[in-house]
């Protein structure tokens, strides 16, 4: 396990996720335990850039420049020591959305709440395409005696049209669409494993027969006690994916090799996100305790949005 120098730049949030460098430099994340987005600026100031309700999770920038928010719907919270988590519901409850947020205004916009007459559960991650539209994976909900079975969408960034794509998945959170988006990758946090599925098209992907659940094709499963949660992907095509209870960075090869698995410095670091000159640093939100850090990344990564040109 590599064990990098980590600066932390943002301290005294509500379980930060979704990282995402602004325009300007600055470093956008969610708070999902108080349903809004912050802006992180040079010197760790703060500031509120949008107020979304609900459980703001995955966030991607779009090619319309506009902030592309899941919406998980929110949870309620239980405290233990400096570990904020979240243990269920949010009292009022009513499903889980996809938000566009102007960055100059703050307006928030609601995209989808439901596809084909159900509605989503708990949108978590984003990933966008070339072809002006958004992968996202909704990892359904835990409730008291069973839980909803989790997907993966697609949605035209003009709010226009919106279908699933993989059903169903166990708890499906990060997701990534390789260099040359003719993969898309999709992490399950409770099975901890990780799906390959070939694109044929914009939210069309080419399905493997049983005894595949999903269709996907398996790329690598993590033993022992592990959750993944977000991923992202670095410009030489391996697979980022965040690690809770190791608490660490797995980089995983296209081919299913494990290469590293980077030490954070708490064991729920969700989500990571490339920023930076040549997007060679690494923002990695550290949710348990609402830190924020930064460290140099070995080689360069992606960007969200119209990856391939990139």
């Amino acid at each position: 396990m590599t064990k990098p120098a980590i600066e932390i730049i943002a301290k005294g949030l509500h379980f930060p996720e979704g990282p995402v460098e602004l325009p300007d430099g600055s470093i956008a994340v969610v708070e999902i335990g108080r349903g809004r987005i912050v802006r992180i600026r040079k010197g760790g100031k703060q500031d509120v850039l949008a107020v979304t309700n609900g459980g703001p999770n995955g966030m991607a920038l779009g090619p319309d420049g506009a902030l592309y928010v899941c919406n998980n719907g929110g949870f309620s919270w239980e405290q233990e020591g400096d570990w904020l988590r979240p243990v269920g519901l949010a009292p009022d409850y009513c499903g889980g959305l996809v938000q566009r947020v102007d960055i100059a205004t703050g307006e928030v916009t609601t995209l989808y709440d439901q596809c084909d007459g159900r509605i989503l559960s708990g949108p978590n991650d984003i990933v966008f395409d070339d072809q002006g539209g958004f992968y996202f994976t909704d990892t359904g909900r835990v409730r008291e005696f069973y839980r909803d079975h989790g997907a993966v969408y697609y949605g035209k960034a003009d709010g226009s049209s919106i279908k699933r794509v993989v059903f169903p998945l166990l708890a499906p959170n990060g997701i990534g669409l390789s260099p040359d988006l003719s993969t898309l990758y999709v992490a399950e946090m409770e099975t901890a494993r990780l799906w390959s599925y070939a694109i044929a098209g914009p939210g069309v992907v080419h399905k493997r027969p049983f005894p595949s659940q999903s269709g996907g094709e398996l790329v690598i499963g993590l033993g022992g006690f592990q959750r993944l949660d977000s991923l992202k992907i670095a410009a030489s095509g391996n697979i980022c994916v965040s690690t809770l209870v190791t608490g660490c960075i797995t980089v995983i090869s296209p081919q299913g090799q494990l290469l590293d698995q980077v030490w954070m410095p708490e064991i729920y670091p969700t989500n990571l996100g490339f920023a930076g000159r040549g997007l060679r640093d690494a923002v990695v939100t550290l949710s348990l305790t609402g830190m924020v850090g930064r460290l140099r990344w070995p080689e360069k990564g992606l960007r969200l949005q119209n990856q391939g040109t990139r």
